[in-house]
């Protein structure tokens, strides 16, 4: 839930936009809405959640992907794949490094 509610709140705008996108082209919305899928990668990518999440989760996403490849007029059929990715992300917990368990390579 974490994972999500982080990409929601540095990369909302994106994700609308896309999700705007796709919606309006059921045709040709993977050629038209390329550029606003790039915006959401180059948004998420700053964050170590989301790196952590595309590990975790990378065999339903690449699933999640071939299943819009397939149904490029009826991503409507995707749903399944959607639920289990999104089921895989939330189960993500952040990895927490205290800084006092790790010794800066800048100490003396």
């Amino acid at each position: 839930q974490a994972a999500l509610e982080i990409t929601a709140r540095y990369c909302g705008r994106e994700l609308e936009q896309y999700g705007q996108c796709v919606a309006a082209k059921p045709e040709s919305w993977q050629q038209d809405c390329h550029h606003l899928k790039m915006s959401i990668a180059q948004c998420t990518s700053a964050h170590p959640i989301i790196r952590q999440i595309r590990q975790a989760c990378l065999e339903p996403f690449k699933a999640f992907e071939e299943c819009l490849r397939q149904n490029e007029a009826a991503v409507g059929n995707c749903a399944e794949h959607v639920r289990r990715f999104l089921q895989c992300a939330e189960q993500v917990q952040p990895t927490h490094r205290p800084s006092t368990l790790e010794p800066s390579p800048w100490s003396p």
